[in-house]
């Protein structure tokens, strides 16, 4: 199987599903790294099991997605047009929907794990998550670097 892999990847041959796949499926187990080593070395940060830290890390990078997905969206929109005032909207409105997003993001995870993940602190935990979450942004952009500069 290694073998096959390793030819495929030579030839260039990997489908965008397959890229796709090993792209989500290699930064959810790099969010479930930080969750955990966060949970470990944090007494802000509490979550119960391992596998409600996997689960949690697979709805964290569905989430955040969504939300750079929809980030971009409305970028475009103030990207197409001249001046300074769109480019000042562009910031706000980045800002705004990054920064809400992480409120809705924290309201989503107390729904789906309620007492199993806990995020303590100043801010109804808020603070420590919005930590975890650049953690977690820190980590994935660093495996990337690290993954793009093996090249």
């Amino acid at each position: 199987m290694i073998n096959d892999i390793i030819q495929n990847e030579h030839a260039g041959s990997f489908s965008k599903r397959q890229q796709l796949f090993f792209r989500y499926s290699f930064f959810i187990l790099v969010d479930f790294t930080v969750l955990g080593w966060f949970n470990q070395y944090w007494d802000l940060v509490f979550i119960e099991s391992f596998s409600v830290a996997l689960s949690a890390a697979v709805l964290l990078q569905v989430l955040l997605q969504i939300t750079i997905a929809i980030e971009h969206r409305v970028a475009n929109i103030f990207k197409a047009k001249p001046g300074v005032r769109p480019k000042i909207l562009r910031w706000l409105s980045a800002w705004a929907i990054l920064f809400g997003s992480k409120l809705v993001i924290l309201e989503a995870i107390n729904i789906s794990f309620g007492s199993s993940v806990e995020f303590g602190g100043p801010i109804h935990g808020l603070v420590a998550f919005i930590v975890v979450v650049i953690g977690i942004i820190a980590a994935e952009q660093l495996f990337s670097w690290i993954y793009r500069s093996l090249a």
